[in-house]
């Protein structure tokens, strides 16, 4: 006990009183995953610099104490939160979000976004250059970091652009001997010791001249060749690709990162979107095939929704369309920590259900007019398949003319949208994302476990739409697909029967995915829902030899030095 005071003493010394939560229900927010996982928590600290980040690491190694690392606690996975309580050591969580600075370089053509720094917020700062992050709108609207999109070499569903990678970062790893140390892989002269190069980013003290030009990619530059081979029998892109696993890119929290320096992309002149529909998977297939591999623009995006997935999203994610479509994606985070807080509240007032607030937006949804065009809907009672095409510039005319020669001889029909329709399509889409959730919460004592798949098939797939065995699908209540078609990732959302076994189940379906040359997860983090493979287990326990930094990750060993 007086261990556990002098040391949260010491956290407190460093980044004051009020950033260093004790109290169980302060540490709630920040131990319990957004959709997946919780954990025990000896303390949560909110460092406000980069050098109290380093200052309380140096104090973590000293006592022999787990860093789990953190932004907005936004994953899918349960990745940035402790999973269960069979931790060997105490745990700490630091969360970054204080230190959201991101500095624009080389004329807007690169940015170093520090460990907090936002998608959001890259996105607004990018605005007067005319140039966009590697994601927008999705994992942006949710206050998703920038990190964390590298640490997880999180996917996106922009076709050209490929996972987030870079080989440019400034992170602290412990090494075999049980010693801190910083690596400065950053491609700017700061200084020489921890504490001056940590002072001298975060306060900008550096010259144009200190930046680097160096070889080193700030991008993933192989995807829009990737993407384009249709014959090839492996995924296009997936966690575990030896490919992108480099020092922070793909690390996980197997280290801890401090910045990160990445490529801007230019914002096209003009955008449109054209919304297909199709009963016939065989339809999308070939549209796949003939814009991946004649195409001169490849799209922007192109999101699939099947016609279940568009049903629950009208109905269980209009609150979250109608909040991000009437006040902003920067609204969100806000709406998040509000839902986290009611929740919390809630859970002390015997009479209030669980899940409170989820059940009160629910209410409040009901009495908000339809929220979707007339010409979805319309879609949406002709054609089981929707797919929602993103095109650029040049890539406009070139998809126009396509769609109208291809629908002339084939089943189903495209329409292309209005500004308006296409921002509708588009959110639609991106909140479907939630539906599963929110379905889950509400009638939970009615049916048993949630599970969410994230799945990467073969780029010569055709029968990219699952068909479940006959013995599987009989123990599911509830199927919801949606995905990024173009890159062959969908998201297979299942909510199981009473009384289901959901590991037997998970475990069955994984084994489908194998049978077909699938990989997972695909864009998502292995977090604690599933397990690393070799490549990715090996790269983690070369970052971090003494397992200090977020152990288990990928149902990896939780022990010291690796068990």
């Amino acid at each position: 006990m007086e261990k556990k005071i002098d040391f949260i003493k010491k956290l407190k010394n460093i980044a004051g009183d009020k950033n260093i939560l004790t109290a169980n229900w302060s540490k709630v927010p920040y131990s319990e995953g957004w959709r997946y996982g919780s954990g025990k928590a000896l303390a949560v600290a909110k460092p406000g610099t980069l050098l109290e980040i380093w200052d309380i690491l140096k104090v973590c190694v000293e006592n022999n104490i787990i860093v789990i690392m953190q932004a907005a606690n936004t994953g899918l996975t349960g990745g940035s939160t402790p999973h269960g309580n069979e931790y060997d050591r105490p745990v700490l969580i630091i969360n970054t979000l204080r230190i959201k600075d991101i500095h624009i370089i080389n004329e807007g053509r690169q940015i170093i976004g520090l460990s907090g720094s936002t998608l959001y917020g890259l996105e607004r700062k990018l605005k007067p250059f005319a140039r966009e992050p590697h994601s927008v709108i999705g994992s942006t609207s949710i206050g998703a970091s920038i990190v964390g999109g590298i640490c997880n070499n999180s996917g996106g569903s922009l076709v050209k652009r490929g996972p987030a990678y870079t080989e440019l970062a400034l992170y602290a790893k412990v090494n075999k001997n049980g010693k801190l140390e910083l690596v400065n892989d950053l491609g700017v002269n700061l200084g020489s010791k921890p504490e001056e190069i940590l002072k001298n980013l975060q306060n900008i003290n550096y010259k144009k001249s200190d930046i680097i030009n160096t070889d080193k990619l700030a991008s993933d530059d192989k995807y829009s060749e990737i993407v384009r081979q249709i014959d090839s029998k492996t995924p296009a892109r997936f966690n575990a690709d030896e490919r992108l696993l480099h020092g922070a890119s793909g690390s996980a929290g197997k280290v801890i990162v401090f910045a990160v320096r990445l490529d801007t992309y230019p914002k096209p002149k003009k955008s449109r979107v054209f919304y297909v529909g199709s009963n016939k998977t065989s339809t999308f297939w070939q549209i796949r095939r003939d814009i991946l591999s004649k195409f001169k623009i490849l799209p922007t995006l192109g999101d699939y929704l099947h016609r279940d997935c568009y049903d629950a999203a009208k109905k269980y994610s209009k609150d979250n369309f109608i909040v991000i479509e009437k006040l902003g994606t920067n609204f969100l985070p806000t709406l998040f920590e509000l839902k986290r807080s009611v929740d919390i509240l809630a859970s002390k007032i015997s009479f209030l259900p669980d899940k409170f607030s989820d059940r009160l937006m629910q209410f409040l949804s009901f009495f908000w007019p339809n929220h979707l065009p007339k010409r979805m809907e319309e879609y949406r009672n002709k054609y089981e398949h929707h797919w929602i095409i993103e095109m650029s510039d040049e890539g406009i005319e070139e998809a126009k003319d396509y769609f109208k020669i291809f629908f002339d001889k084939n089943e189903g029909d495209f329409f292309e949208c209005t500004d308006k329709e296409g921002e509708k399509a588009l959110l639609h889409r991106y909140v479907s994302a939630s539906a599963i959730g929110r379905y889950h919460a509400l009638n939970s004592k009615n049916h048993g476990e949630m599970m969410s798949l994230d799945i990467a098939f073969p780029r010569n797939e055709k029968d990219w739409f699952e068909k479940l065995p006959k013995d599987i699908n009989d123990m599911v209540e509830m199927k919801l697909y949606y995905g990024h078609l173009f890159c062959h990732v969908l998201h297979q959302n299942y909510i199981l029967k009473k009384g289901v076994n959901a590991n037997k189940i998970k475990k069955k379906l994984l084994k489908t995915y194998d049978d077909r040359g699938a990989e997972y997860p695909s864009e998502h983090n292995v977090g604690h829902e599933y397990s690393a493979k070799p490549v990715l287990s090996n790269f983690y326990k070369k970052l971090d030899p003494t397992n200090s930094f977020n152990p288990g990750i990928g149902k990896t060993s939780k022990k010291k030095n690796w068990g």
